[in-house]
């Protein structure tokens, strides 16, 4: 029996293509790329090309690309190190209570350092409203934090008209774009982002970096003490063959964006389709029109998620849910409770599935097929 993943949001496999490129980097190309010596300076001479690869993704200059070891970390330093560098102006920072947790846990520290945190609402549909961010402004707030797309529902949120709305103000513009990037358009000057988290493995790179785009006009603090490397923002030596394979990952996903967006939205169609032609009752949550293309949240009603991803699992279905499954009890999604409430049953029923690049129309219509089959057998 074929195994099928439908988990891209959680990782993407890494492309052959990037493996080719990496492989003779990490054989041959050995040297500190601070070192002013020849092996140094060839080490230099293949991060500062991936770069300029990344910081022309986004629109950016290459001296505001940050690298880090992941989006994790980049949202680390994007909160942290805003927050403490500006302080001064104010304490108040803003933020959605559907944010990755990687962001949500470090508004929750720099709660505990003292500093206001508001935690923005969304609707039903799992969209932050514009009315509520400019509602909670104030002199005191020094930095917005909203996600570009959300990772368990796949709702885009309205970037560019916080941008907008943040022009005039002191407050400086984050988002973590982990899974929006490489599928959609993304121009930081054009939409007012100041600083712009990305995470190589989402688009098919290497594991263990990323890079956070920081405005030449934002005033940041390091987290860690050592060299200076990075322009003093993120001291450390470089890991050189995978900011390498990062840079062949981000020229493939510019180069393929559309063919993506195209290939990985009728994946999705196609799933949801074939549930629909097996008679499957299920609902999405959200608004499918304004997600990304390679998400989709499903609930299945009178089942719940231990059961479905158990089953899926056992027959070859990789998915995952927003909640974590501990000692045989459920932690429902903080982003479905957030849409819903608390009591509502979506928010223990709901699985993410998530299209890329080990999938093919095939595939896809038989996993639906499989799905269909265990929510079936766990609803008769």
């Amino acid at each position: 029996m074929e195994s099928i993943y439908l988990d891209h949001a959680a990782t993407a496999p890494i492309d052959q293509r990037v493996v080719e490129t990496m492989t003779p980097v990490m054989t041959t190309i050995f040297g500190n790329p601070s070192s002013v010596h020849s092996f140094g300076r060839k080490a230099r001479q293949y991060l500062d090309e991936a770069r300029r690869t990344m910081a022309r993704s986004i629109q950016a200059n290459e001296k505001e690309i940050v690298f880090t070891s992941g989006g994790t970390e980049a949202d680390n330093l994007a909160l942290i190190g805003t927050a403490l560098a500006n302080k001064n102006k104010g304490n108040h920072i803003i933020t959605t209570v559907q944010e990755h947790h990687a962001a949500l846990n470090t508004a929750e520290f720099l709660e505990q350092q003292g500093f206001d945190v508001t935690y923005l609402p969304v609707d039903d549909t799992g969209i932050v409203n514009i009315d509520d961010l400019k509602e909670a402004l104030t002199d005191e707030t020094i930095l917005v934090s909203v996600m570009y797309v959300n990772n368990e529902t796949g709702m885009i949120q309205p970037i560019e008209a916080i941008g907008h709305m943040l022009k005039d103000h002191q407050a400086y513009f984050h988002t973590d774009a982990v899974q929006a990037y490489g599928l959609l358009d993304i121009n930081v000057k054009a939409s007012g982002i100041d600083l712009l988290t990305v995470s190589s493995h989402k688009i098919n790179g290497p594991k263990g970096i990323g890079f956070l785009y920081v405005s030449s006009d934002v005033k940041i603090e390091a987290l860690q003490f050592g060299g200076e490397q990075e322009r003093k923002r993120r001291p450390g030596t470089e890991n050189v063959p995978g900011i390498v394979g990062f840079g062949k990952a981000v020229e493939l996903a510019i180069e393929e964006k559309y063919q993506r967006k195209q290939t990985y939205g009728s994946y999705k169609e196609q799933f949801m389709k074939q549930l629909s032609e097996n008679g499957v009752a299920y609902e999405v949550n959200g608004k499918p029109e304004e997600g990304i293309a390679s998400i989709v949240n499903i609930s299945f009603p009178g089942t719940n998620v231990e059961s479905l991803l158990t089953n899926f699992d056992l027959d070859g279905i990789a998915a995952s849910s927003g909640s974590a499954c501990t000692a045989g009890s459920v932690e429902p999604s903080h982003v479905l409770s957030a849409m819903y409430g608390k009591g509502d049953e979506r928010i223990t029923n709901s699985i993410r599935f998530s299209f890329g690049s080990f999938n093919t129309t095939e595939n896809v219509t038989e996993a639906a097929d499989r799905v269909s089959k265990i929510v079936k057998r766990l609803t008769d």
